[in-house]
């Protein structure tokens, strides 16, 4: 029929071309929005449980969290809809140590976001990048670009800087957010380190993202448990009317679906764009997640202290574009 029409190959394949590099377009666009709205939201949820109902039992939180993303994950695997590696002794005894890490990188996230506001929170994350950094040049030899080092130094700056121009400063949030960078940036160089060993002792000598939430998540349960009764949060779940609230548990049980929406969309993402892109989406999206939680919860601030948490925001940015020019020269 083409050929009777007059129509030539490269015609006829012109709009397949076209429709098929829109549904590309399209596809990287929904799963950047849904990456960008998952991860803000988890952060944001989680400060209007702890400080907007001033729930003070921290551990629990996540532990409910955890417990949420074990059934909806276990779920989907007994129904085929995603595959995990099956939890064997060996995988559990080479992963623990990374799940201690990990277990305690999310109680002092928890503990530091009740006493910090979202944008001073994100800011000092960025710390996290620093002692990373470093870790990778000691434990795996690995050199950093000028530029790189020179982000990091803004990062530092701008942390000092917002530190010290906070007008809600509190030391104890304080103490818990940089024990996350330090616990955060473990997890991270930890994980490199264990990742080749574990994937040895899995049935299929592969393991994927699904894997290592399950994995992570059904660890921290029982040591969740015990950490509740270790920090006495017992004796308040037994006390406060919030447990009797169901609007209560509704926000908490949302906290769980979207702990476990970053995994999935982060990994669609990553899929349907790169590294590149994933890792400056990721800086961007720090931007409109400082100013929602300034809005959202009416965080006193002043000229200083909102330039400095611009000023780390954008250094952030310049950190990834010179991780992406570093990552294109080697």
């Amino acid at each position: 029929m083409d050929l009777e029409s007059g129509k030539a190959d490269k015609d006829r394949d012109k709009p397949i071309r076209s429709n098929r590099g829109l549904k590309i377009h399209n596809q990287a666009v929904l799963s950047g929005l849904a990456y960008c709205i998952s991860s803000c939201s988890m952060i944001l949820v989680n400060k209007f449980v702890l400080s907007s109902y001033d729930f003070n039992a921290g551990i629990s939180l996540m532990l409910y969290q955890n417990l949420v993303s074990v059934i909806i994950v276990s779920i989907l695997s007994f129904f085929g809809v995603i595959s995990t590696e099956p939890l064997t002794w060996k995988l559990i005894r080479v992963w623990f140590p990374v799940n201690v890490i990990f277990v305690g990188m999310l109680i002092t996230s928890i503990f530091s976001l009740k006493y910090i506001n979202v944008a001073m929170v994100t800011i000092l994350k960025n710390i996290t990048n620093v002692i990373t950094a470093v870790g990778e040049m000691y434990l795996f030899k690995k050199q950093h670009d000028r530029r790189v080092w020179a982000a990091l130094f803004l990062m530092i700056i701008s942390a000092i800087s917002g530190g010290i121009t906070d007008l809600s400063f509190h030391a104890v949030g304080y103490m818990w957010q940089i024990t996350n960078c330090f616990l955060t940036a473990a997890y991270s160089l930890t994980l490199r380190r264990v990742m080749d060993t574990a994937k040895q002792v899995t049935k299929s000598g592969n393991l994927n993202e699904f894997s290592m939430v399950l994995l992570n998540n059904i660890l921290s349960l029982p040591l969740g448990a015990l950490l509740i009764f270790v920090f006495n949060e017992v004796d308040y779940l037994s006390k406060t009317p919030l447990i009797r609230m169901p609007m209560f548990w509704l926000v908490m049980t949302s906290s769980g679906f979207l702990g476990l929406a970053i995994s999935f969309t982060s990994m669609w993402f990553l899929h349907q764009t790169g590294a590149t892109t994933y890792s400056l989406v990721g800086s961007l999206n720090k931007i409109p997640l400082s100013i929602a939680g300034i809005l959202l919860f009416s965080v006193p601030t002043s000229l200083e202290n909102f330039s400095s948490i611009l000023f780390g925001l954008l250094a952030g940015v310049f950190f990834a574009r010179a991780k992406m020019w570093e990552k294109s020269q080697s």
